[in-house]
């Protein structure tokens, strides 16, 4: 697979690349001069999984509240600079652990010079970005529109840029909210370059619909073995991009640990709320740390069956329900009980 191949990038105490884990990444919404709910976003991201967060740098204001936001933290923080170089060697001279910067619109080759060469000072990462959004005039006109060819373009120019400064302590990312164009962009990429890829869609839109865009073009591109750090990008709760985060790399069997709830659709044998069920249940299960499947099927009928290949399950009634383990039924449980009796069984899980 192409991830490991692809060179090993420190990032505080974390690393990516050359077959690392594949770690999970947000972004705050919070002004990152407000270091008390930057903090608290941030507190909250960590305990929903994420391992490298990123904050906005747009003033010098922001660039010193990162000093005082890394002493609360307990994950690596990541810069994100636009227009102005002066805020990358702030960021970075008060403790960002990597920054993110697109080469083209920090100014011109000295500014660039001036940032890399503090990067280099302090053995900071930095993580080169291109959107497609943003994709140059030139590439547009040369490709007739923008392509996966001129993005991929684009990001490599900007790469040679820094490596001719004589720094490869880089990261790439090359993201766009066309999912397909996204997926060839980084088929392309791979083949052209080792350095680490951090990849998303980029404007994925809300939690639903960003949800479907971000689940299907990180499936393709990380199912090809590309991807060494990830980010869902929704309109949302950024806890809401962890969660999304961590099951797409569950289901591919890239990522192990956490509770798996799988439940059914429901029909005309369904007597029981179900979908309130399943929901309170996906709650419930959020801070145990087992890695193990639980099922919530509608009705006794077939739930044994259904949920065979559940660690455990329940399974709704007239009345009453089934508690199921591996397949087989452990007992009868009063309906108003089921979501207490699966608890139990959690609590004291493998007993």
């Amino acid at each position: 697979m192409y991830r490991d191949h692809t060179r090993k990038v420190q990032i505080g105490d974390r690393c990516i690349g050359g077959g690392s884990p594949i770690l999970i990444q947000s972004m705050t919404n919070t002004p990152t001069e407000d270091v008390e709910a930057t903090v608290r976003q941030i507190l909250r991201l960590e305990q929903a999984g994420c391992e490298i967060i990123r904050c906005t740098v747009p003033t010098i204001e922001a660039a010193e509240a990162i000093a005082e936001i890394k002493k609360q933290i307990h994950i690596p923080l990541v810069a994100d600079i636009h227009f102005d170089y002066r805020m990358a060697i702030a960021a970075m001279e008060n403790g960002a652990d990597k920054i993110r910067i697109n080469p083209g619109n920090i100014g011109g080759r000295e500014q660039v010079k001036a940032v890399v060469d503090t990067a280099r000072e302090r053995n900071i990462p930095i993580r080169v970005g291109v959107n497609s959004g943003s994709l140059e005039k030139p590439l547009v006109e040369k490709y007739h529109g923008v392509t996966a060819e001129g993005i991929v373009e684009s990001a490599l120019e900007k790469v040679r840029m820094i490596e001719e400064l004589e720094y490869d302590n880089l990261v790439i990312s090359i993201k766009s909210s066309d999912v397909m164009m996204c997926v060839r962009a980084h088929e392309l990429l791979v083949e052209q370059t080792a350095y680490p890829l951090h990849v998303g869609i980029t404007e994925a839109g809300t939690v639903w619909s960003g949800n479907i865009k971000s689940a299907l073009g990180l499936g393709l591109i990380l199912n090809r073995g590309i991807g060494d750090t990830v980010r869902v990008s929704l309109s949302g709760d950024p806890v809401e991009e962890i969660r999304s985060a961590r099951l797409i790399l569950r289901t591919l069997g890239l990522r192990r640990g956490g509770v798996e709830v799988v439940s059914c659709p429901t029909c005309g044998r369904t007597k029981i709320d179900l979908i309130g069920l399943a929901s309170r249940v996906e709650a419930m299960v959020e801070d145990y740390p087992l890695d193990i499947r639980v099922a919530v099927m509608g009705c006794a009928v077939n739930g044994p069956g259904e949920a065979k290949e559940a660690d455990i399950g329940i399974a709704g009634g007239i009345g009453e329900g089934l508690l199921i383990k591996k397949g087989e039924i452990l007992r009868k449980v009063p309906e108003d009980k089921l979501l207490e009796a699966l608890k139990q069984e959690l609590d004291h899980w493998p007993a």
